[in-house]
């Protein structure tokens, strides 16, 4: 990241999501770690049509709605394949010069590198029960 706060995509990056850059992105606060996450803006627009159908007169779910889209910013890709990342959003991930672009599924995570470097380390020492919990008990004709 530069110091104005714009992200460079590498060429081979911008590559891989050819068919998404026009659209632009949604960039906002991770809710369980202190990155960010880039949400392609179909990918937003999906999440949005999932919150959409909360019922705001449910305390809880209205509580849900502000604290998701808390700092939520439109963001694209410039001639340059830059992304600017606003400064609030910097401050939150604690985001330096050098960052980390890691895929999430359906999104990608900023990450500050030192920070998620951290949290992998941490991570290696329970990821095998993780793995068995979310991953081993699924029955064999589900993933027939």
């Amino acid at each position: 990241m530069d110091a104005k706060g714009r992200l460079m995509m590498s060429s081979a990056f911008k590559k891989q999501l050819s068919s998404v850059l026009q659209d632009g992105f949604v960039v906002k606060r991770s809710v369980f770690q202190s990155c960010l996450e880039l949400y392609p803006m179909k990918e937003w627009g999906l999440m949005m049509g999932k919150v959409n159908k909360l019922n705001r007169f449910v305390k809880k779910n209205n509580d849900f709605i502000r604290r998701f889209t808390a700092g939520v910013k439109i963001v694209e890709v410039d001639a340059s394949g830059r992304i600017l990342i606003p400064k609030d959003l910097c401050q939150f991930a604690g985001l330096s010069k050098e960052l980390v672009l890691s895929s999430a599924v359906n999104i990608i995570e900023i990450w500050d590198k030192v920070e998620y470097e951290k949290v992998i380390d941490e991570a290696v020492v329970d990821f095998a029960d993780l793995a068995e919990e979310v991953m081993g008990n699924t029955e064999v004709d589900e993933l027939s």
